[in-house]
């Protein structure tokens, strides 16, 4: 496991977020493998890290004496969570403390953490003690039992929530039908698919490239990774003591996004895409977006050309209605489609110069859009509506291409 010298904080992972099998036995590693490699992933943690390491630590102590590691992940919290963590290291000889100064989010954190455990079977547990460590001996058990995943649960026997507000609830449960219809082949294998509280066996997920949205790193596992079997400890999910709440909307936004990325990238459209080279995914969050431009482009088009508004000539109009649209779009594409890039290159310059290229190419298409407009309408369809979403329709295809090629490739990082 590699360590900064300096300050024994350990060294952050870069790359892709995968995990790496173990060596087998008989091959020398700097780090000697262990049985249970759990990560508490932390932001603004300061008034609980201490407590946490210390119930947790005399926990394992008990149960697997000298076979186990705790992972600080933290944030680069402006409480400096992770300079009290370090300050348990000579106290707790299993604690290891990691600080994300270029990263955020908790679903990397915690894969990072696990990059770097050398654990046979990888865990998380909040940081803040609303999962209750006991619970961990069970989950633990299970895994040696066979497990491949084991998971608690809020919604099994034994398991609940203290004192959750029925808005919450609601929204918990509403999430959790939400994702069965649009994932049901992932999420119908847990109970509690939005749990943040398991263990996973490292050789389930090893080798698996994870690409989380948001809280959610369950959803990852278990639709990434080969788990076969699966086993679920019920658990009552407690308030906090101390610090703040972090469940915010954003959560929520986060965690539909996540399924609609796994549905895609695990169901027929994410096999198609690897079989023929084409980003289709890419092509189909594009499209939606397009989607959305369509109606702010008939919006703008019936308030200015509509007889019964200020019917101005149908030309002009569309091209004021098609520029507003291409606006729309680029903000979108920018923040979710191409969000891989864009993130990267996040100064006003960099945005500027892309809205710039994505702007020129979408100008092309819309002289492109108003000439099929015509045409469909004038010797096809004699409706402006239909006829300019066909128009939309056909030019789709030549803005992704092409932006795809130019808007955004050309402004990564290399």
């Amino acid at each position: 496991m590699k360590e900064n010298s300096s300050n024994s904080l350990l060294t952050v992972p870069t790359g892709p977020l995968k995990i790496l099998e173990l060596p087998p036995n008989g091959v020398r590693t700097s780090s000697k493998s262990i049985h249970l490699s759990l990560v508490i992933p932390t932001y603004k943690e300061r008034d609980n890290i201490k407590n946490v390491v210390s119930i947790l630590s005399q926990l394992l102590d008990e149960s697997i004496p000298g076979n186990y590691e705790l992972i600080v992940v933290d944030d680069d919290s402006p409480d400096r969570t992770w300079e009290i963590a370090q300050s348990l290291l000579t106290e707790y000889p299993q604690l290891r403390v990691m600080r994300r100064q270029q990263e955020r989010g908790l679903s990397s954190a915690v894969i990072r953490g696990w990059q770097a455990a050398t654990g046979s079977v990888l865990g998380v547990i909040d940081g803040d003690l609303q999962h209750p460590p006991e619970v961990l001996t069970q989950l633990l058990r299970s895994v040696d039992q066979g497990a491949d995943l084991a998971v608690a649960s809020r919604h099994v026997d034994g398991g609940g929530v203290s004192s959750w507000s029925v808005v919450r609830r609601v929204l918990s449960r509403g999430a959790q039908m939400l994702g069965l219809v649009i994932l049901p082949g992932v999420l119908g294998r847990v109970s509690d698919p939005m749990s943040g509280y398991f263990m996973v066996r490292r050789s389930a997920i090893a080798n698996a490239t994870l690409n989380p949205v948001g809280y959610k790193i369950l959803l990852e596992v278990i639709g990434r990774g080969k788990v076969n079997q699966v086993a679920e400890v019920g658990y009552v999910f407690c308030e906090r003591k101390e610090g703040e709440s972090k469940v915010t909307w954003k959560q929520y936004i986060d965690y539909i996004h996540h399924l609609v990325r796994l549905r895609l990238s695990t169901g027929r459209v994410g096999r198609l895409s690897r079989k023929v080279n084409f980003p289709v995914r890419r092509f189909l969050r594009f499209g939606l977006v397009g989607f959305s431009g369509v109606f702010v482009d008939m919006a703008v088009l019936y308030l200015l050309s509509d007889p019964t508004t200020l019917a101005w000539p149908l030309t002009p109009s569309k091209i004021i209605a098609g520029e507003i649209a291409i606006l729309n779009n680029f903000f979108w594409n920018d923040a979710w489609t191409f969000a891989d890039v864009s993130a990267r290159q996040q100064q006003w310059q960099q945005r500027l110069k892309r809205f710039v290229k994505f702007n020129a190419i979408c100008l092309a298409g819309l002289v492109l859009n108003v000439l099929i407009l015509n045409l469909v309408l004038n010797f096809v369809i004699p409706n402006r509506y239909i006829a300019n979403f066909i128009a939309i329709a056909v030019v789709t295809i030549w803005n992704f291409w092409i932006n795809l090629k130019l808007s955004w490739r050309v402004t990564d990082v290399k």
